[in-house]
């Protein structure tokens, strides 16, 4: 019998970090079968459904996986922040996405900052990188306005991938 994953939820000033639903994929869907989804993957119906699950897959698998990230005062679900370790990954990402209307309100900051807070407390990940499409000026932004730094000698998810590290909080007193 497989152990049941207890997922942790995070709570910030305006956000709760929880566990995705299964009847949420169609906001995900959505998102990977549209043109905002033209910097991280679009996807059909069969394909965002395996991506989806194989995100899921990370809890039982690593002890880390994605959240879907909510609004407190509403419970409107506004986006996910994910730490992935697919096989083809260097290393263990820090990933955001918001879904349409959500974005410039500071969500994916506040999720994220969270989420990496746990990864490297909680977790003890010894490194947190956020792969990057150089085009996507958004996520670039937001992964400097995090703290993180380019490493030009890092390995992306793919060869024209950003690599955007994120130190540990020692690590950013010290610098």
């Amino acid at each position: 019998m497989t152990d049941i994953v207890q997922i942790p939820r995070l709570e910030t000033e305006r956000l709760i970090l929880r566990a995705p639903q299964a009847e949420e994929f169609e906001a995900y869907r959505a998102l990977v079968a549209s043109d905002r989804a033209v910097h991280m993957f679009q996807l059909d119906r069969p394909a965002a459904w395996k991506e989806f699950a194989a995100e899921m897959g990370h809890w039982p698998l690593f002890g880390y996986g994605p959240w879907h990230v909510e609004r407190r005062e509403d419970g409107a679900l506004v986006g996910a922040i994910s730490l992935l370790s697919h096989d083809h990954y260097p290393e263990t990402e820090l990933g955001w996405h918001l879904y349409d209307g959500h974005e410039g309100q500071g969500y994916a900051f506040e999720a994220a900052t969270a989420a990496r807070a746990w990864a490297f407390g909680e977790r003890g990940l010894p490194s947190l990188v956020s792969y990057i499409d150089p085009a996507n000026t958004r996520s670039i932004a937001l992964a400097e306005r995090l703290g993180a730094t380019l490493d030009r000698e890092a390995r992306g998810e793919d060869a024209t991938d950003l690599v955007y590290r994120h130190s540990r909080p020692a690590e950013r007193v010290a610098q």
